[in-house]
């Protein structure tokens, strides 16, 4: 008998208890919480890590080596879902996201105990990149267990329903990262947090940590899984095989380019670019920007739920082109909406006073510690105070820049002159919070943009479970989500943020997204054939 067959019988024969799959979920949705939390409390405490562990001059810079620090953890999450994929195809799913877990929550409280590199130097950057590329493998490996686990003890009426849960988790630990944060800075005085307060978050890992593995060991192994090793059918090289099975290669294209790829950039557009853009360009106060995005985050997990539900009536399939359909249409838009009300003031008077910097050698590096020009510095102060502008390239070899706002010259990119130049013209640099309404329409604003991650979001555990073989799924699986969420979604911010600062303009790194979401949707469109149930077992009866 193929490992198909045996996974086939083993469903037919296998119906889990309400108490049992309310545990499955329940364990493997908490773990994933916690995982995501400790992964996500990096992003959320961005502005903190890069004064304590990426000091520099250039303001620019440091935000951009704290996203590099966030992009490297999700560079090598595709080695841990080969790794951890292997090891949950070969040994079990159970036990393998028993390691991740504790992998994840070792890495990220060590996060929390490294001293500043105003105490050992270059030391403490090199480490926070370690650490993460620790939290990068542990997160590898345990999306795909916990997706292929929980797919595994579902009936294929409500495997989108049950999977959904995974989904809506990663949302969960973006929300508890934030809610966490919000917690600590309430109880504790300014000057604490800023000094070492920051640290406890990463430091509560530990309590997570224990809370989920007293949870997973609870669980019993995957009954699919059990009876491939009852019947000796365990894949040798889950690796070589992922690649080698018949149409498996086609499978991990669609896997990667159509869905992974696709669905992480919407995600992380919705959540981190929508805090960076309120934080920033906005300069919404940052407790209250947090608040407004967790907020919008906690309800819009619902979507995430409501979507692989549907997904259970009318196919995978057309809930993600739905989803990929109207973000590129809405995307823009809805950052428009909430540039608009998130500091009207600052909107007034960017649209009455447009800034325009004229100069001979006018470029900017966002990577460089000092800018070479006069230019460059001017656009690099304009940058740091999140003003938008244009570019004007003048003739001429000589360094020279000259600023206009309205129609008052400015000459010299001495901040002194510029930032006053600036608040003259009406331009407010103090963080505001938007009045009731502003917060209204900037929440109505981000819950469209997690209705847009949830229907591209929410079926996707259920999906990729069925589009693979049994006997190695979880590598099949894990492999092209990790590059596609990895790659393109993990380097997001790192990349939006260059194309910010490359052209003073708020909403461009938005480009970004939506040519991800273009070829998305057309790789899923044409490629992806929706999976049927009974698939597999049809394939070994083929083969025997």
């Amino acid at each position: 008998m193929t490992e198909e067959a045996a996974a086939a019988g083993a469903r037919a024969d296998y119906q889990p208890s309400a108490k049992e799959i309310r545990m499955v979920i329940a364990a493997s949705s908490a773990g994933t919480v916690f995982e995501w939390y400790d992964f996500f409390i990096y992003g959320t405490l961005a502005a903190i890590i890069g004064k304590a562990f990426f000091p520099s001059d250039n303001a620019t810079l440091e935000i951009l080596l704290v996203w590099a620090g966030f992009a490297v953890g999700f560079g090598f999450r595709p080695l841990g879902a080969v790794l951890f994929g292997f090891l949950g195809d070969r040994l079990g799913r159970k036990y393998t996201f028993l390691v991740t877990v504790t992998l994840m929550g070792i890495a990220t409280a060590g996060v929390g105990m490294i001293p500043s590199a105003a105490t050992i130097g270059i030391a403490a950057p090199i480490i926070v990149i370690l650490l993460r590329v620790l939290q990068g493998l542990a997160l590898g490996g345990e999306y795909g267990g916990a997706a292929v686990y929980v797919a595994e003890h579902s009936p294929p009426e409500k495997r989108g329903y049950y999977t959904s849960f995974i989904q809506a988790s990663v949302v969960g630990g973006f929300v508890l990262s934030l809610v966490v944060v919000l917690g600590c800075k309430l109880l504790m005085p300014a000057v604490v947090w800023e000094s070492w307060g920051w640290r406890v978050p990463f430091l509560l890992s530990l309590i997570l940590l224990g809370i989920s593995l007293w949870m997973r060991l609870k669980l019993s192994e995957s009954p699919v899984f059990q009876a491939m090793k009852a019947e000796g059918e365990i894949a040798r090289n889950p690796l070589k095989e992922s690649f080698t099975y018949p149409g498996n290669p086609r499978r991990i294209f669609v896997a990667l380019f159509g869905i992974a790829a696709g669905l992480t950039v919407i995600w992380y557009t919705a959540m981190f670019s929508g805090l960076s853009f309120l934080k920033g360009p906005m300069k919404v106060e940052d407790t209250a920007a947090e608040i407004i995005v967790g907020i919008a985050a906690a309800l819009g997990m619902g979507f995430f739920i409501w979507a692989g539900r549907l997904s259970d009536r009318i196919g995978r399939k057309k809930p993600i082109l739905w989803g990929y359909v109207a973000t590129l249409f809405l995307l823009f838009p809805l950052f428009w909406l909430m540039g608009s009300v998130g500091n009207p003031g600052l909107t007034a008077a960017a649209d009455r006073a447009p800034v325009v910097v004229a100069g001979s050698q006018c470029s900017f590096d966002p990577f460089a510690q000092k800018q070479a020009t006069a230019c460059g510095r001017t656009l690099g102060e304009l940058t740091k105070l999140g003003i938008p502008y244009s570019v004007v390239t003048t003739p001429g070899d000589f360094d020279s820049v000259k600023v206009t706002i309205g129609a008052r010259e400015v000459a010299g990119e001495d901040p002194a002159v510029l930032k006053p130049a600036l608040e003259a013209m009406g331009y407010s640099f103090e963080k505001q919070v938007p009045d009731a309404l502003g917060i209204a329409v900037i929440l109505v604003a981000l819950l469209g943009l997690s209705a847009l991650s949830g229907f591209t979001y929410g079926p996707v555990a259920a999906l990729l479970s069925e589009m693979f073989p049994p006997h190695v799924r979880y590598s099949s699986l894990s492999i092209p989500y990790h590059i596609g969420t990895g790659y393109f979604g993990g380097f997001l911010p790192l990349i939006a943020s260059f194309i910010i600062a490359k052209t003073g303009d708020a909403y461009a790194g938005l480009w970004y997204t939506w040519v991800v979401v273009l070829v998305a949707f057309l790789v899923t469109l044409f490629m992806l054939r929706e999976p049927k149930e009974g698939e597999w077992d049809k394939a070994s009866a083929a083969q025997r």
